[in-house]
């Protein structure tokens, strides 16, 4: 969680950024799945926090446009916005259960068993500066199912 602080700060001064990149609007997806599967919805109950702005067009970066909620603030406060977010949705309940530098990994359990899932990814526009006050993102987005659902191995037959 506190590596989207360091890759935001980090982002501002070094051209080997960890935070996603694009340089044209319709560039792809963050990364690409493992397998195909169901497209998750944007997490459109996501409140306005700190400095966050609205931004329902993601930036028009990463086709994230109607396939999350997003948020703007300048680049150099992304992390610590970030965290912000992380402690509000620990405070609902949820656990950051994974990811990687640009990318948390929300769950949370429910009353009937399972889990709700969500991810957070920070990115920005490379196409610009990469300065403090350039407008970096938060993207939310639901991930379909049941997020703590065994999954069988691969290979293995059910019985």
């Amino acid at each position: 969680m506190k590596t989207l602080l360091i890759a935001a700060l980090a982002a501002a001064v070094s051209p080997t950024l960890t935070l996603a990149q694009t340089t044209a609007p319709a560039a792809p997806a963050l990364a690409a799945p493992a397998a195909p599967g169901p497209q998750g919805a944007p997490a459109a109950d996501t409140p306005l926090l700190g400095a966050a702005q609205l931004a329902p067009d993601c930036g028009n970066l990463h086709g994230l446009n109607g396939r999350a909620f997003c948020v703007t603030a300048p680049l150099a406060g992304v992390g610590a916005l970030a965290d912000t977010y992380i402690a509000h949705f620990e405070s609902q309940g949820w656990l950051a259960a994974g990811g990687d530098d640009n990318r948390v990994v929300l769950i949370k359990r429910k009353e009937g068993g399972g889990c709700d899932g969500m991810q957070m990814v920070a990115f920005y526009d490379t196409a610009g500066p990469a300065a403090p006050e350039s407008p970096g993102y938060l993207g939310f987005a639901t991930i379909p199912g049941d997020v703590c659902a065994v999954q069988p191995a691969s290979g293995a037959t059910p019985q």
